[in-house]
């Protein structure tokens, strides 16, 4: 596994390097399939690998949707890569500074259910209901990691199913009020307040009422 990942990593950098500074950034979709090609695996196997449907995989390599990050982490896993491999355009071994205002330049990715299931492929915006959750990631391209932190931005959106992954969640309130459904329990988080759970009880997050920002950290197993 550690071989597999170590493999991937040295491909992708040697191929940016070789691309020069210009290349385009990915998206995780785009690098699903990349790495599906350069394994000669199916769609099919690694929906038998990840537990998820051939389409939901589909939908994510050709149109970017993401109904929330347990999909990526369980693909993550399947291919014996990281989650940010599917997320880095390079990989930085010392350390790596986000500086005011950066992540919120651009969305890493999208999570979310559109109403009419119209989100254009490659468009990064909102759907027509204006939901979803923009992860903005803070340690972009650090290499070797194990816990993923992200800057969110959250719509109002009760409609998204509760998921389960490998790993832990951190989660501290930056803006609004969110509402966290955590097994049978459901707990309200104001500004400033946070909240750290096991990420293997099916869980969900959503803004419990207009717009909300909210620092993740999210960490997995190697």
């Amino acid at each position: 596994m550690i071989q597999v990942s170590v493999f991937v990593y040295t491909f992708f950098s040697l191929f940016g390097k070789l691309a020069g500074m210009t290349a385009t950034k990915r998206n995780p979709g785009e690098r699903i399939a990349e790495l599906c090609k350069t394994y000669s695996i199916s769609r099919e196997t690694l929906a038998e690998r990840s537990g998820l449907d051939p389409e939901l995989i589909r939908r994510i390599e050709e149109e970017e949707h993401i109904p929330d990050l347990a999909p990526l982490l369980k693909i993550s896993r399947a291919l014996g890569v990281r989650l940010g491999t599917l997320l880095d355009d390079h990989e930085e071994l010392g350390p790596v500074i986000t500086r005011k205002g950066q992540a919120s330049d651009t969305a890493r990715f999208i999570t979310g259910n559109p109403a009419d299931g119209s989100r254009a492929a490659g468009s990064g915006s909102r759907d027509a209901a204006g939901k979803g959750h923009y992860f903005h990631a803070l340690a972009a391209d650090k290499g070797s990691r194990h816990m993923e932190p992200f800057i969110v931005d959250m719509e109002h959106d009760e409609d998204q199913p509760k998921s389960s992954h490998e790993g832990e969640e951190f989660i501290y309130i930056l803006e609004g009020t969110i509402k966290v459904e955590y097994g049978k329990d459901s707990y309200t988080v104001n500004t400033g307040d946070s909240i750290y759970y096991d990420s293997i009880v099916p869980h969900r997050v959503f803004s419990s009422g207009g717009a909300a920002r909210i620092l993740a950290v999210i960490y997995t197993p190697a």
